[in-house]
């Protein structure tokens, strides 16, 4: 997968948290926040902020997708909101390799 295949399918699943992300379809967009985000700051000041909200939707949905991709819940994205910890936490998980199989449906309590 390249840069523009993940952008692509990224925006075309802009609110799907189903399925599974590969490792290059969440980097690539990543990349490509982190690029859009550092490019329109240098244009003004409004722009960074309506890119990060336009984005935010479908940021999440291919990180939890790629959380179900290492056989973890789409709700681990919370641990994000834990000061330094848990932006690490979460990179790391973002960052394993791909298990196997199929994810596992939710328990019925």
């Amino acid at each position: 997968m390249n840069f523009q295949q993940s952008i692509k399918l990224c925006f075309s699943k802009y609110a799907d948290f189903d399925g599974r992300a590969s490792r290059p379809e969440y980097w690539w967009f990543a990349l490509f926040i982190f690029l859009g985000g550092a490019i329109l700051s240098m244009v003004g000041n409004v722009l960074p902020g309506v890119f990060a909200v336009a984005t935010l939707l479908p940021s999440l949905a291919v990180a939890a997708r790629r959380l179900h991709d290492t056989e973890r819940s789409g709700w681990w994205l919370l641990i994000g909101l834990l000061p330094m910890v848990g932006f690490i936490v979460l990179i790391v998980f973002l960052a394993q390799k791909s298990v196997g199989g199929t994810l596992m449906a939710p328990q019925a309590i």
